[in-house]
């Protein structure tokens, strides 16, 4: 770390804290029918959403947006909805996930975010663990069926009037409406029926329970990603939600001048897609570009048509697009937001020297980001590191045994309390999620150095101990970005004998690129140090990498692949 000068005395705690969450400028109300309501009526005229579908275009203004979200809290009123009742959504991104979403909260329910990437025994559990007493649900998502998939899962649901629905499996779930066209004879509730119960409820009254909302109540339900067991259920707060939607659209300075036209290659029912994308674009008067499922030859051509100006995707989805057909023929000159270090920024009509709040930390639980640096951070500022923790939060690094704050720059456990943090997980105490001060303790590694930035190091789990030495995975990762032909790169600490563990990493090429393994080796071992420069290179297909519904890869299946690799190769 060096010798302290400037920052604070030798022994100074991990322990930092943002500005009060009431000095943050940019922020609105702390509800979501309260944010609704503010963007709708300072940008009514403006396009809010854009949906490209076989049966033509569908565009809805922020007027639109609001009629639309009144007209599913009136449906679902109708249907007894209140207070905390819990309403499944399991659509992909469309029009109605997002006036369904806000709509529910409107009607003072919670919205229970369901990925459409589910097998039927992963729905089966969301369902099961988030006891919806409604589901809305788009019917046909690529080859799903989720009707079918329902009732399937529950053969003895019992159907009375259309739409109702009595199960012992499911016992909560007492109504279910389908997005798309009915089958034959099927008592399923279609979305239009739904709505049409609506009508015949006051608006004044539907306005009125929006407004009484409170930002200490609950909100959203979304789930983890579920790497290392099954996806936990994770309760989040008006107050949480949406101050992140405000947030973003600050940390990325979107203005109402610019215009942002935002695509996103991901699902809503993500939390970072949400507070991202959704936030970023509505919260500064932008459009949503809608694409139902990522199709990148598609998405090319949706991203010109519509003047994308912002878009958003994870690494392997730059990949994808970059390799489709007609990415050389697209016209993306449109791109004002795309970060500098992604692969649009290297398409011919592209020219760009923007870079997003990728400086960031945070987790589900505390609905994405605590700490982050803005737009633009330069690097001498940044420092590659995580950032400073946001307004409202407190973070701490801990011993992971003793739970006892380390010195700055000492490496522990990362543990965040703040505004945004989860009210709690489904079906677990809360006195079993937090310590005894508050503070959510993340599994994390990592540290706080002397001006009080966090530098992340990965999992706790993860980081690799070879021969008495921590090595990140995170840090050989970075590198290993930036190899030619490598298109995904990740590094995993496999058993050794002697040393503890090996540092592996395990590589997918570039299509049409060849890799040399010593190569790469040699490219890491120039820039890192030798402790950190993996024993071995495994190159594996795209398919051999496991990625869950989010992209994160399954790290345990990953390190088990890579030593029965090594094991038949005979290395070590």
């Amino acid at each position: 770390m060096g010798a302290q000068t400037d920052g604070p005395p030798a022994g100074t705690p991990s322990l930092v804290w943002g500005l009060p969450l009431s000095e943050e400028p940019g922020l609105g109300p702390l509800t979501l029918p309260g944010f609704l309501r503010e963007v709708t009526t300072r940008y009514p005229e403006r396009e809010a959403l854009v949906l490209r579908a076989a049966r033509g275009v569908e565009r809805w203004t922020y007027a639109e947006l609001w009629e639309r979200a009144i007209e599913v809290a009136s449906a679902l009123r109708a249907c007894g909805v209140g207070r905390d009742t819990r309403v499944g959504v399991l659509m992909t991104n469309r029009p109605e996930w997002i006036s369904a979403v806000f709509g529910t909260a409107l009607a003072g329910g919670v919205a229970v975010a369901l990925s459409t990437f589910s097998t039927p025994a992963e729905l089966d559990h969301l369902l099961r663990a988030s006891a919806v007493s409604v589901l809305l649900v788009e019917r046909k998502v690529l080859t799903k069926d989720f009707v079918s998939v329902l009732f399937e899962l529950e053969s003895e649901i019992a159907k009375a009037a259309p739409g109702t629905l009595q199960s012992a499996r499911f016992p909560f779930l007492r109504r279910l409406v389908a997005l798309g066209e009915s089958a034959p004879g099927e008592t399923v509730e279609t979305w239009d029926g739904f709505l049409a119960r609506g009508r015949d409820q006051p608006r004044e009254l539907v306005e009125a329970t929006g407004a009484a909302t409170n930002p200490c109540d609950a909100a959203l339900i979304f789930f983890s990603s579920g790497t290392t067991s099954r996806p936990k259920g994770i309760l989040n707060s008006h107050r949480g939600v949406a101050a992140q939607l405000w947030r973003f659209g600050r940390l990325y300075g979107f203005t109402p001048a610019d215009h942002v036209r935002c695509w996103t290659a991901n699902g809503f029912f993500w939390s970072g897609n949400f507070g991202m994308a959704l936030g970023g674009a509505f919260s500064s008067g932008g459009s949503l570009v809608l694409q139902p499922t990522f199709v990148p030859g598609e998405a090319l051509e949706l991203m010109q048509a519509e003047r994308v100006n912002f878009p958003f995707a994870w690494p392997h989805q730059w990949a994808q697009l970059e390799s489709a057909p007609n990415w050389d023929q697209a016209d993306l000159s449109s791109m004002r937001f795309a970060d500098v270090n992604t692969a649009i920024a290297r398409h011919p009509t592209v020219s760009t020297t923007w870079t997003e709040p990728g400086h960031a930390y945070g987790n589900t639980e505390t609905f994405t980001i605590s700490t982050c640096f803005p737009a633009n951070t330069p690097h001498e500022t940044h420092q590659n590191s995580s950032g400073p923790p946001l307004p409202g939060n407190t973070l701490k690094v801990v011993d992971p045994l003793t739970g006892a704050v380390v010195p700055r720059g000492e490496r522990g456990e990362i543990c965040v309390k703040g505004p945004t943090l989860m009210l709690g997980y489904l079906g677990t105490p809360l006195d079993e999620t937090l310590d005894a001060e508050g503070f959510f303790r993340t599994g994390d590694g990592g540290y706080l150095d002397d001006a009080g930035l966090l530098f992340w190091e990965g999992r706790l789990t993860d980081i690799i101990k070879t021969g008495g030495a921590n090595v990140s995975p995170r840090e050989v990762d970075e590198v290993l970005a930036g190899c030619p032909g490598v298109k995904v790169g990740r590094t995993v600490g496999v058993p050794h004998e002697t040393l503890g563990e090996i540092v592996v990493a395990c590589v997918v090429r570039h299509e049409g690129a060849t890799v040399d393994t010593g190569e790469i080796r040699g490219f890491l071992r120039d820039r890192l140090a030798s402790y950190k420069v993996p024993r071995h290179v495994l190159v594996f297909d795209e398919d051999d990498i496991v990625l869950t519904g989010s992209a994160k890869i399954k790290i345990g299946d990953l390190r088990q692949l890579a030593t029965q690799r090594l094991q038949s190769s005979g290395s070590g």
